[in-house]
């Protein structure tokens, strides 16, 4: 199978789709250029909002609101567009650290991960911000923190630290927001690249995108390979389910460090693609920022 381009973003580093289905637009970021964009694929319009930092992640708030992990903390406005307003610190900060990608649990947790500009390894983190706005470092020594998502049970979550080559998955527990028993889900072979973001289906199935391997991996609850869509965009970063039943794989790609032939190659890198592999996702998990939890000073 492969995805059609649906918008030509021209994203330096695209990541994080999320569909909002109240809005029926897509929210996605692209990260070192400190920006949330937000498509409408039935006008075809394209809004974006500046964070003036590196934002690794955007997550939908139940109030309407807009969540951002970025460079320095975790920040909210009250709408997309709005003034950004730090809501939270976090244990690591620094000018060499930035987000990387993140996602909401269905309690209402978001929980984002770090990486060092240089790619050293060990450097990052992955974080939980609480509804109440508590941060806790959940697991060290993190090179790349990428794709995580829940199953519709809560009993798991899976897990993406890139140069691992593999997708691992915790035993969760949701009550309290910890996560055990780690271990390999499925690995990722030499020449097929590197796994990246995720999500998954209604199903339960997982859906991979490989950087440097310009495709979108299905795999099943078991581990095995179902499926994989092919994208016309080598650095391939990130995917979610969206549109009016859920049944459109929307997918992010970047475009730096291409080289002019590798761009005359993928012409459409940087864009976001979109296919329907026959399965079906689920609503994005929202945040639930707690009553009196209020964001402090703006974003500078």
């Amino acid at each position: 199978m492969k995805a059609e381009p649906v918008l030509d973003a021209r994203c330096s580093l695209g990541e994080g789709p999320v569909w909002d289905e109240r809005e029926a637009r897509l929210y996605f970021v692209d990260i070192m250029a400190g920006r949330v964009h937000r498509y409408s694929p039935a006008s075809g319009a394209l809004e974006t909002m500046e964070t003036r930092e590196p934002v690794g992640a955007a997550a939908l708030c139940d109030d309407g609101g807009l969540l951002c992990a970025l460079q320095s903390g975790f920040a909210v406005a009250g709408r997309f567009g709005a003034e950004l307003r730090l809501l939270a610190s976090y244990e690591g900060a620094a000018p060499d650290i930035r987000m990387n990608d993140g996602k909401c649990d269905p309690q209402g947790r978001f929980w984002a991960g770090t990486m060092a500009m240089d790619f050293r390894p060990g450097a990052g983190a992955l974080y939980r911000l609480d509804p109440d706005g508590r941060v806790t470092r959940v697991l060290e020594g993190v090179t790349i923190s990428n794709g995580l998502d829940w199953t519709a049970d809560g009993s798991r979550m899976y897990y993406i630290d890139s140069p691992r080559r593999m997708i691992e998955v915790f035993d969760f527990d949701p009550g309290r927001g910890t996560i055990s028993n780690r271990r390999p889900f499925a690995a990722i072979e030499d020449g097929a690249g590197i796994p990246d973001g995720m999500t998954l289906d209604a199903e339960g199935r997982v859906w991979a995108a490989l950087w440097g391997g310009g495709a979108v991996r299905c795999y099943g609850p078991d581990g095995k390979l179902l499926e994989v869509v092919e994208v016309p965009a080598p650095l391939t970063t990130s995917c979610a389910f969206g549109g009016p039943d859920f049944a459109e794989l929307y997918i992010t790609t970047a475009r730096e460090g291409l080289t002019e032939s590798q761009l005359a190659q993928a012409p459409l890198s940087g864009g976001i693609f979109r296919a329907r592999p026959g399965a079906r996702g689920r609503p994005a998990n929202r945040f639930r920022r707690a009553q009196g939890n209020r964001a402090a000073d703006p974003v500078s």
